[in-house]
């Protein structure tokens, strides 16, 4: 039902879902709830792309790209058979508590980029405020015929609820509302697999979607029947039916399991490369640092503006799963590694966690992890507490961290002080002007661990090799130039001061 006072969308001012959702609430109460909150950029203020490197990727991921009111469809189709691929029109609902509603609604803003991401388009949505989610359909009988009514009305073919439904749940709120319904998992899940590249992020999402598939199958007519001896009567079916008694569904759960069996051993198959890798920086003593935090919060943009890398860069969630290695070094010659991590959002899925725990071992085995927050998002301390939950998790509370409100550029002063109080010590950087970018990367120079041991060696001339590994793995405190060789005070690792020990002074 489409209330009168609710503001309509026309071609010259298109208006976003969940502020029809909000100013129907606000018309209905007379108090203003909502003020603004971004949940993607806006496209005058997306990143230069000049400061990302060459980002191939982008085209690809563009090459399929639809342009809206270009369509000659035929409106009678009655003489042909005439199939189109559609984008999935959706409306979106969530429930609350007394006192959550600013809350709700920025989680709500959230799910609406998100299922733009995945490719649908929001029409609307619905927020209730109960105690508790109804056991039965959710939202509750009542709101869940009102819902019916408003997906009718806009021509809806999905509803995405904000939070993770149990089976249950979402068959019987399908059955009154007579379109497909989803949960905010498998919005998640589904925008993991349109990005994920490499062989792991493809194991590792498949291995996430069966998590999440598996309580969930359902039967459909004989599919539910068991098998029987082959006797006629008592419900048997006669010659041909001999079996071994299993249901359709639990063949299928079977194949499931075995699936992700294979799948698990095919991700652990990719932990000793990884190993191999991360073994021979520690073995050179090259620190690392890994770049952590919300999605979309500009993480990849900043390794482009401290590295040049080319990674991709775009307005949207979770366009960057697998992780992304560069290698830079410090004013003073020191090299160390930047690692470019899968972003996090408010109620990941357990099931993504897990799966994605081996690209998450970049994280807990960094040196310093830098901790990106966007400054312009409404509720930057949710952000911050979500990250920091899951750093947590892979066991990297213990690692320096530096905290970096990014997105500068679309901070005002108030602003500022605000995230002042929320993180005293943090830095504030722009990758879009470069703001920010050189105090941050003097931090980081200053957090990174100094190699373990100090040595003072005269090498030989002849062992040039030495000197050349001190300036790329140690740090030179001295250096000068004698008849007898180079004088060299350093600090290098414990591999590289073994092989100076025989030019030790």
């Amino acid at each position: 039902m489409t209330d009168t006072t609710t503001p309509q969308s026309t071609d010259e001012t298109p208006v976003d879902p969940v502020d029809r959702v909000l100013a129907r609430a606000e018309a209905r109460s007379g108090v203003h709830v909502f003020g603004a909150a971004q949940a993607l950029q806006d496209e005058a203020t997306i990143g230069r792309t000049d400061t990302d490197g060459e980002q191939w990727d982008r085209e690809e991921r563009a090459a399929l790209r639809r342009v809206p009111g270009l369509s000659t469809e035929l409106e009678d189709v009655t003489e042909v058979e005439y199939r189109q691929l559609r984008l999935e029109n959706v409306v979106l609902v969530g429930v609350h508590a007394q006192g959550e509603t600013e809350d709700a609604e920025n989680s709500l803003r959230e799910l609406s980029a998100l299922a733009e991401t995945a490719g649908a388009i929001v029409l609307d949505g619905v927020l209730q405020r109960r105690p508790h989610p109804d056991p039965a359909t959710y939202v509750g009988r009542g709101k869940a015929e009102e819902l019916r009514d408003i997906v009718a009305s806009v021509g809806a073919d999905t509803v995405i609820a904000d939070t993770e439904l149990a089976p249950s749940q979402r068959r019987a709120l399908e059955d009154v509302v007579k379109v497909k319904v989803i949960d905010r998992t498998t919005v998640i899940l589904d925008i993991f697999s349109q990005h994920a590249k490499s062989r792991e992020g493809k194991a590792q999402v498949e291995l996430a979607q069966l998590e999440y598939l598996l309580p969930r199958l359902r039967g459909w007519g004989d599919s539910m029947s068991r098998q029987a001896g082959g006797q006629v009567g008592a419900g048997g079916a006669g010659m041909g039916s001999r079996g071994p008694g299993e249901t359709k569904i639990e063949l299928d759960r079977r194949r499931i399991r075995t699936r992700m069996a294979q799948l698990r051993k095919q991700i652990r198959d990719f932990a000793p490369a990884r190993d191999a890798k991360r073994a021979e920086r520690k073995r050179n003593t090259i620190p690392s640092v890994a770049i952590a935090g919300y999605t979309n919060a500009g993480k990849s943009s900043l390794l482009n503006r401290l590295t040049s890398a080319g990674v991709l860069v775009e307005n949207a969630l979770f366009a960057t799963l697998d992780a992304t290695v560069r290698r830079t070094e410090t004013n003073d010659g020191r090299i160390y590694t930047l690692t470019d991590t899968v972003g996090f959002v408010r109620n990941l899925p357990h099931q993504l966690v897990e799966a994605f725990r081996s690209t998450l071992e970049e994280v807990g085995d960094a040196d310093v992890i830098v901790h990106v927050v966007d400054g312009s998002h409404p509720d930057p301390a949710a952000q911050l507490a979500t990250v920091r939950d899951v750093i947590g998790d892979v066991g990297a509370r213990d690692i320096p961290e530096l905290i970096v409100f990014n997105k500068a550029d679309l901070i005002d002063d108030d602003a500022r002080l605000l995230l002042r109080g929320l993180e005293p010590k943090a830095v504030f950087a722009s990758s879009r002007t470069g703001e920010g970018i050189d105090e941050l990367r003097a931090l980081i120079e200053e957090t990174l661990p100094l190699p373990a041991v100090e040595v003072r060696a005269l090498v030989p001339y002849d062992r040039g090799d030495l000197v050349s590994a001190i300036h790329e793995q140690g740090m030179i405190l001295a250096q000068e130039h004698e008849a007898g060789g180079t004088a060299v005070h350093a600090r290098v690792g414990e591999h590289l001061a073994a092989r100076l020990a025989p030019f030790a002074v």
